[in-house]
């Protein structure tokens, strides 16, 4: 039996605020809560000054893409990369991998993959598609944290998007399991939305995906939520407009929740060069007032959590040198950054530890089921954690990055918030 270690700091998020604690920690999980006046002389001590210490971050989306396109990520450098970004848990969506996740088989091989490379904890989601809608009940039962779907077409053949046919099965079964349906929420029958033309222009691109398309398909999953009880999680939500919706569904009791990601609370389209295909995804990054609205929703509480939606490719598929933004893969690399870029992207709002807290750990471990065991500080917790040092400053480097092909918006973008170490059931897998 391994001697209890304590892991201390001015600056301990526990009980929804910073506190000066010592977390004791024994055989994977906080043992024990003290004053920091309360430690003894003669144990073992990590002392982190005045730096904070927070619950592993868990990142609710991302894509590993491990079997089939480990040449696009994996589970070596995407996990990596986690650590090195604080986070501990990563939730895994069925698509981009091959095969795609929509029968327990696939996701029993991811399972068994990751369990032979990952160094952090991973998760998986189930898919749905066109013709698997019977497959969802014996997903769950294997392990799925939930079930994703697209409302429009993903970009990957093997994950057609479903109509309200396969929405309505789907959704009867996650009712009964109590999981949530994680959804792609744009629509895209709109008959006269503008097509891209011009393959360099960010403009043109910002305009083929109009925020209607989000507001059409959080329109149709509301009704679904009512009509079927089934828990709802939008997935990276860009779009203001559709806000109105989801206040109005929540505040009638609907198990609706939203996430938002990094990239659109920092970039604004005003300022994304055209060609520069780092920039693309879907639903598209919008312009500077949409930004800043999506943060007074977050700081408001009407958006639940951050996650980085992290989708790599190789620099060919990116179209990195062509600069095609019809042709390029549309996804964000980010994995590692997705503390320093809410820290940063938020500074303007006085943003705290336990905020980011609430929407890096908390909100994402009820999600996933997961916070009977991670997400907070508490006795008998699993001992996953993070601390870092939020008035550190440094600048990307898309080279020092963990992740496996150094493509990102943020190179170059000076950041604030440094983590310096972070601990998965007590053992340190990172600083």
């Amino acid at each position: 039996m391994s001697e209890p270690v304590i892991i201390t700091s001015e600056n301990v998020v526990c009980s929804g605020k910073m506190q000066p604690l010592g977390l004791v920690i024994k055989e994977g999980r906080i043992a024990d809560i003290l004053e920091r006046s309360e430690i003894p002389e003669n144990q073992k001590v990590e002392d982190f000054g005045s730096s904070v210490i927070m619950p592993g971050l868990i990142d609710a989306h991302v894509h590993i893409n491990e079997p089939g396109r480990a040449d696009w990520e994996g589970f070596e450098t995407a996990t990596l990369a986690a650590a090195a970004g604080g986070i501990t848990t990563l939730a895994d969506m069925p698509l981009n991998s091959s095969p795609v996740t929509i029968t327990p088989e696939a996701l029993k091989e991811k399972q068994n993959l990751a369990g032979q490379k990952a160094h952090v904890n991973c998760l998986f989601y189930g898919g749905l598609v066109p013709g698997n809608e019977e497959q969802v009940e014996s997903l769950l039962k294997a392990g799925a944290a939930g079930i994703k779907a697209f409302l429009c077409h993903s970009g990957i053949v093997e994950f057609p998007n479903v109509t309200s046919h396969e929405l309505n099965a789907a959704m009867t079964v996650l009712a009964d399991f109590q999981k949530p349906l994680l959804v792609h929420a744009e629509l895209s029958a709109l008959p006269d939305h503008e097509k891209q033309t011009d393959p360099l222009s960010y403009d043109q691109y910002l305009r083929s995906r109009p925020q209607q398309w989000e507001v059409d398909a959080i329109n149709l999953m509301v009704n679904l939520c009512k009509k079927t009880g089934c828990p709802v999680h939008i997935v990276h939500l860009s779009s203001v407009m559709a806000l109105p919706i989801l206040k109005k569904a929540r505040t009638e009791g609907l198990p609706i929740t939203v996430e938002t990601a990094p990239h659109y609370l920092n970039f604004e389209s005003e300022d994304i060069p055209d060609g520069d295909t780092r920039f693309k995804c879907a639903p598209p990054i919008r312009e500077r007032a949409n930004r800043d609205l999506l943060k007074s929703a977050l700081m408001d509480g009407h958006i639940d959590l951050i996650a980085t939606d992290h989708s790599p490719c190789p620099p060919e598929l990116k179209e990195i040198d062509s600069g095609d933004l019809i042709q390029a893969w549309g996804g964000i690399a980010s994995l590692e950054l997705l503390l320093p870029a809410t820290w940063t992207a938020l500074r303007d709002q006085q943003v705290s530890p336990v905020n980011l807290t609430r929407w890096l750990a908390e909100r994402p471990a009820e999600l996933l089921g997961q916070s009977h065991r991670i997400g907070k500080i508490e006795e008998g917790m699993e001992a996953d954690l993070m601390a870092w040092d939020p008035n550190a400053t440094f600048t990307v480097n898309a080279q020092d990055l963990q992740h496996r092909h150094k493509i990102t918006p943020y190179d170059g973008m000076q950041m604030q918030g440094k983590v310096q170490a972070t601990w998965l059931k007590g053992k340190r897998v990172y600083g």
